[in-house]
């Protein structure tokens, strides 16, 4: 499964990067975000419940991110594992670009399901995980910019 989507954020460039590095914003905005630990400058801890469909779970895993083109460019990869409702692992490359005041944030992210999650079927996971990541970055674009967000 791809997604990829672009966001416009009422905050500059600097100022969207440092909050996409900053554990407590993270876990505000990532759904079901029960904990989130950061063990290094390039690698997190999460725990997160989420429901796809009939089946809830809380998953446990790790994030390493690539911050070689920061903060212009960057690139997050990562797995959990949910016991027997599964496993999810992928990643995603996100691109920040100034625009004024503001910022562009863009990105594609890749993911792959497997246990009794990959069963519900490719529609399924595939709308559960887009209103997640939509859930995510209205949720971030509210926490950077809020002021922006209200007024919109």
């Amino acid at each position: 499964m791809e997604l990829k989507d672009e966001i416009h954020i009422a905050a500059p460039r600097d100022v969207v990067y440092a909050a996409l590095n900053d554990p407590e914003i993270l876990k505000a905005c990532i759904p079901g975000c029960e904990e989130l630990t950061k063990k290094s400058d390039t690698e997190l801890e999460a725990k997160v419940t989420l429901k796809v469909g009939p089946i809830k779970a809380k998953f446990g895993g790790n994030v390493t991110l690539d911050n070689e083109g920061a903060p212009d460019k960057f690139s997050l990869s990562g797995e959990g594992n949910g016991g027997v409702a599964g496993f999810a692992k992928g990643g995603a490359d996100v691109e920040l670009v100034p625009d004024g005041d503001n910022t562009i944030l863009r990105y594609v992210a890749k993911a792959d399901v497997g246990g009794k999650i990959a069963m519900l079927g490719s529609r399924l996971i595939d709308s559960t995980a887009k209103k997640l990541a939509g859930k995510f970055f209205d949720e971030f674009a509210n926490a950077v910019a809020p002021e922006a967000s209200a007024s919109s």
